[in-house]
């Protein structure tokens, strides 16, 4: 007897590598499989402009970095004894405007230089309303608190998301050919937009995601809305604020988007990293042993193997770790 409603998961539409490189966008959601594709040793970049919610800030973010924009002071604003960009989320500010911007310009030269070499855009859209600040009429990322005052706030259409994304995807394509976009809707509920709106706004997302996918070959759609909305429809599956998903959840939404993008070679190369993290994890009785020794030699000839196998596999922070130990 089967007691819920599996969504069906777009397996073997496309692949995703550990040789490829992929750069995420968008909610704390896409920083969650952010996060756990970086503890599996893939090469990413994720949220360069930190967390941005709504498609219009994505794009507006995107642009910034294909033009290799830079930030000047002049840019930022002073609220709390803190500097703040109107486009970057609140960890990129601090109490010096200069170390602000620096910390800005880092991460933006940083995407700028690697997204004509990215494979894959990973695109996740928390809510269809947006901020534009009302003296500069422009979108923004992060109202950081301030004032309603100073901002309009409307709800996206349809149509006016998707003519934006296209034309984006078309500017992309000319400085990546190869480029491919994987887009997901944040299943993380936006309670501030109100039940009603939040599914309002959840379904412009969809839609319009919809359409360019039907639109473009190169862009695909993973259901990580659906599998929380229909497969875990239970507040044992969510965190204490009830909007935001338990880790148990994070985990189950990362097998499915395993199941669906993740080959068996790459399966094998994850389960063979899991084997070295627990390793090196291992807090010993006696570090100073020599059968302690034995076993970090070990863990380093399993980390050189999977070097030699993937020569572009980052292992340098987990190498001076054993030879740290080594030295004890």
């Amino acid at each position: 007897m089967n007691f819920r409603t599996q969504v069906d998961l777009p397996k073997n539409e496309t692949e995703i590598r550990h040789s490829e490189r992929i750069m995420l966008w968008g909610s704390c959601f896409a920083e969650n499989i952010g996060n756990l594709l970086l503890e599996n040793k893939f090469r990413c970049q994720v949220n360069p402009f930190g967390v941005l919610y709504n498609p219009l800030s994505i794009a507006r973010a995107l642009k910034e970095v294909m033009s290799g924009k830079r930030y000047r002071e002049t840019e930022l604003f002073e609220a709390g004894g803190q500097w703040h960009s109107w486009m970057h989320h609140s960890t990129f500010s601090s109490v010096n405007a200069l170390e602000c911007v620096e910390s800005i310009n880092e991460r933006l030269s940083e995407a700028t230089r690697e997204l004509p070499s990215t494979d894959w855009l990973v695109v996740t859209w928390g809510t269809a309303f947006a901020y534009y600040l009302r003296e500069e009429r422009c979108v923004v990322g992060n109202c950081h608190k301030q004032p309603e005052k100073l901002f309009e706030r409307s709800m996206l259409q349809v149509d006016e998301i998707v003519d934006v994304w296209q034309s984006l995807l078309v500017e992309l394509k000319l400085i990546n050919p190869k480029l491919k976009v994987l887009y997901t809707v944040s299943p993380i509920r936006h309670a501030k937009d109100g039940m009603h709106g939040n599914q309002l706004s959840k379904a412009t997302l969809l839609l319009s995601i919809h359409e360019l996918c039907k639109r473009c070959s190169d862009c695909f759609y993973f259901p990580s809305y659906e599998i929380v909305m229909d497969e875990l429809r239970d507040y044992r599956f969510y965190a204490d604020d009830m909007l935001h998903l338990s880790s148990k959840a994070v985990e189950y939404v990362w097998e499915c988007f395993a199941e669906c993008y993740f080959r068996a070679e790459t399966m094998e190369i994850i389960r063979e990293w899991k084997e070295i993290k627990k390793g090196l994890e291992h807090k010993p009785f006696r570090p100073e042993s020599e059968a302690y020794r034995v076993f970090l030699s070990q863990i380093v000839l399993k980390i050189n193997r999977i070097k030699e196998k993937l020569p572009y596999f980052d292992v340098q922070k987990e190498m001076e770790q054993c030879e740290i130990r080594l030295k004890i």
